[in-house]
């Protein structure tokens, strides 16, 4: 197993370049900030840019904790990739890594500084400081459960390699967090009723939403929906019908895991 280091000040653009540098070597497992992926998906661990604090971060993406050192461990032994790419601050820390999780030592290092422009890092460093933004080479279906309260968008990617006409296409997650230095994002209860409201009712069989109960968890939402149909709905499938609308676009504007639409119809309209 070959093990290749790439190594930056954090916010300078690794994240991002990782998939680049991956491609055009060949490298099958990625292991960033406390998650292992494989071909744009994430196989095993927790993302330490979903901590709180810069400590609790630094301690994620080492593998401070037990449990979740032995799960990446487990799943590189399963996979037995033939090369693997770690992303840290210093060789120091990717060879803390490497330690803890039973890895060669590296035989390649990747600085930053060599696939990446000044003006490149420059702009990287101004969206982690100014916007709180983290790219993660994953798409962002495969994080919405690891990252609830947060707002994902998808960045899709061409690679190519040199006199290759062939391109990969791939996707990542800007990740932004629901805090930052600029502040802290809250959404009330009363956001999400008007919300779900206005997107049940861009269903036509929809006369009425009589009512909508919040039930906001630490880590997603409940909704409990009364509505009137009009007549002749088939309910069942637009019971369907509301909870993929109310799901798909309520997660997609706030950030937030919903985990469960229960749809009550109290009366028809003839």
């Amino acid at each position: 197993m070959r093990i290749y280091a790439l190594v930056g000040p954090s916010g300078t653009g690794k994240s991002h370049r990782a998939m680049l540098v991956a491609h055009q070597e060949d490298i099958e497992v990625i292991i960033d900030d406390g998650l292992l992926i494989k071909n744009g998906r994430k196989l095993a661990g927790r993302s330490a840019k979903r901590e709180a604090t810069t400590f609790a971060a630094v301690k994620r993406a080492i593998f401070l904790e037990a449990a979740h050192a032995e799960e990446v461990r487990s799943c590189l032994k399963e996979l037995q990739p033939e090369k693997v790419l770690v992303l840290g601050t210093s060789l120091h820390m990717i060879n803390r890594i490497a330690a803890t999780l039973e890895l060669p030592f590296p035989v390649c290092l990747i600085r930053i500084e060599e696939i990446a422009t000044p003006r490149e890092i420059k702009m990287a460093r101004e969206l982690r400081t100014n916007h709180g933004m983290h790219v993660i080479p994953v798409p962002a279906i495969e994080l919405k459960a690891d990252f609830p309260g947060y707002l994902l968008d998808s960045l899709k990617y061409f690679l190519r390699r040199k006199n290759d006409a062939r391109r990969k296409i791939g996707e990542k997650s800007i990740l932004r967090p629901k805090f930052s230095l600029n502040g802290k994002l809250a959404i009330s209860e009363t956001v999400i009723m008007q919300l779900t409201s206005h997107f049940v009712l861009t269903l036509p069989q929809i006369e009425k939403v009589n009512r909508v109960e919040v039930d906001l968890q630490s880590e997603g939402v409940v909704l409990n929906l009364e509505i009137t149909a009009r007549y002749p709905a088939n309910l069942p499938d637009l019971a369907q019908q509301i909870r993929q609308t109310v799901r798909l676009n309520l997660e997609d504007l706030t950030g937030l895991v919903v985990y469960a639409v229960d749809v009550f119809f109290k009366a028809w309209e003839y």
